[in-house]
């Protein structure tokens, strides 16, 4: 994935310094609550919400099951419109591929629609080391372009800055790339928008070459769809003269009929609205309108290899609506750079591991970064169970693998203390099987109360460093269990 977040340390230590930073988890609990609130009230005006779930679940399941034809049957589609088709195995075929496509042009500058394939590959950081600079022109990717920020959320990358840090940053930093910032800029929030569109503005009427990802692939059309709330998409993918569109091979569905579904979960998923202000679709190129050239790079870096694990697959039904993260307590305490990945939150807590399938520390930590209190099953349009993928990505690290990464076995390294982690978990399977010891157990536990330490020596230390440990009672619940109901078993 994207080289800015190479060399990232493990959840704990990134999750440790971002719960410190109290302006960090201000500007997180006022925007996740608004959001998630007013996706509430939203999703409440349908009466027939768990259905379209249903039917977004299996829509995606059956495409990814028969990905193969469907992906073919896209590719002819797109060839018969005036497209062409590129295949990239991984980030770097991927790369190559563009930037071979934007030299061919001629040209040394790009405007880029909001996307997480992009960002996933690190596009932006590879063509500027090749000389081609590629402007962000979503609101919230310029915030964090100009920053030179990373992205912290899946729907809005800058919602870690506040107002005034987003005024500051233009100040600074927009003169450096194109047409400053007005003199006196305020930070109220009309003012930071026309800020940025009068700063976009000249790189729409001079961009030759534009950048998108996809929402939504129809393998009956070959038509490619991106919404969006700002307008800056439907600029980008209808005023250059050559398109370049990177998606992956997930986002593919069957015929145009599936969109109707899709295109009503999402936008209340995401930005609460009954439809997205913009909802651009595009079929190959036309002699009158849009693009003279269209190019459509699939990309599958690791999809395949996801796709291949039962439990792990659901991953790949995700639309990217973020709803996960705005009722996930973890991630509205620490952000999303503590994730380590442009996905962070509950789903990229299960989808990084596997489509990173590397041995890295934040890899084998990230499935830990959850409560499993389930309130991101519950939001998910596609019906997503996030904590059951979450509970087997952490069963495969604690074992050390194997996983499969391009055709070829690799382990997995446990994370450090796993090891021990494993051992107690055997004992305790051990004390568990054997009832008499357990009592025998609790009991001495019970007695030996006033000598327990406030914290557990050796490797224990990692787990009582951010916990009380719990009070042992003065008598084990099944000896009370005995003593107030005249001798019966507890069990029975």
């Amino acid at each position: 994935m994207s080289g800015t977040f190479v060399g990232m340390p493990a959840f704990p230590k990134a999750a440790h310094d971002a719960v410190r930073n109290q302006t960090l988890r201000a500007n997180l609990r006022h925007a996740t609550h608004t959001i998630r609130d007013k996706r509430a009230r939203a999703v409440a005006e349908l009466d027939d919400w768990a259905g379209l779930r249903e039917a977004g679940r299996q829509i995606k399941d059956h495409a990814l099951r028969h990905l193969d034809r469907y992906l073919i049957q896209l590719e002819e589609a797109v060839q018969a419109a005036g497209g062409t088709v590129h295949w990239a195995a991984d980030a770097d075929e991927a790369n190559r591929i563009v930037t071979r496509l934007v030299r061919e042009t001629g040209e040394s500058e790009v405007v880029k629609v909001k996307s997480m394939a992009t960002q996933e590959i690190g596009l932006n950081e590879h063509l500027e080391a090749r000389g081609i600079h590629a402007y962000e022109t979503d609101l919230a990717e310029l915030i964090v372009q100009l920053g030179g920020d990373r992205p912290s959320h899946i729907l809005v990358p800058a919602i870690h800055r506040n107002r005034g840090e987003i005024r500051d940053i233009f100040v600074k930093e927009m003169a450096r790339w194109g047409r400053p910032a007005p003199d006196g800029l305020p930070d109220t929030p009309a003012e930071l928008a026309e800020a940025a569109r009068l700063h976009l503005r000249e790189k729409f009427l001079r961009a030759k070459v534009g950048i998108s990802g996809a929402n939504f692939m129809v393998a009956e059309t070959g038509t490619l769809v991106v919404v969006e709330s700002e307008g800056n998409g439907r600029m980008c993918l209808t005023l250059p003269e050559t398109l370049i569109s990177v998606v992956g091979i997930e986002k593919i569905v069957p015929t145009w009929r599936d969109l109707e579904v899709f295109l009503q979960t999402l936008p209340r998923s995401s930005t609460a609205e009954r439809m997205n202000p913009y909802t651009s679709m595009w079929t190959g190129t036309t002699d009158t309108d849009g693009p003279h050239t269209f190019h459509l790079v699939l990309l599958d870096n690791g999809r395949t290899d996801t796709l291949a694990d039962e439990v792990g697959r659901q991953a790949l039904r995700c639309i990217r609506c973020s709803a996960c993260l705005n009722v996930c307590p973890v991630y509205e305490r620490t952000g999303g750079h503590a994730y380590g990945s442009v996905y962070p939150g509950p789903i990229g807590a299960i989808l990084s591991p596997q489509l990173r399938g590397t041995t890295s520390e934040i890899d084998a930590s990230v499935p830990y970064a959850s409560s499993l209190c389930g309130a991101c099953y519950e939001v998910c349009p596609v019906a997503i169970d996030i904590p059951e993928v979450l509970v087997h990505l952490r069963e495969r690290v604690a074992e050390g693998g194997p996983a499969t990464r391009r055709g070829t076995k690799v382990r997995l390294k446990p994370a450090k203390g796993h090891a021990a982690e494993r051992a107690a978990m055997r004992a305790s399977r051990w004390l568990f099987t054997h009832p008499a010891a357990l009592a025998t157990g609790q009991r001495l536990a019970a007695r030996t109360r006033r000598f327990h330490p406030r914290t557990i020596p050796g490797p224990g230390k990692a787990w009582t460093a951010t916990r009380d440990l719990p009070t042992v009672p003065a008598e084990p619940f099944r000896d009370w269990w005995q003593r107030t109901n005249g001798g019966k078993d507890a069990d029975k």
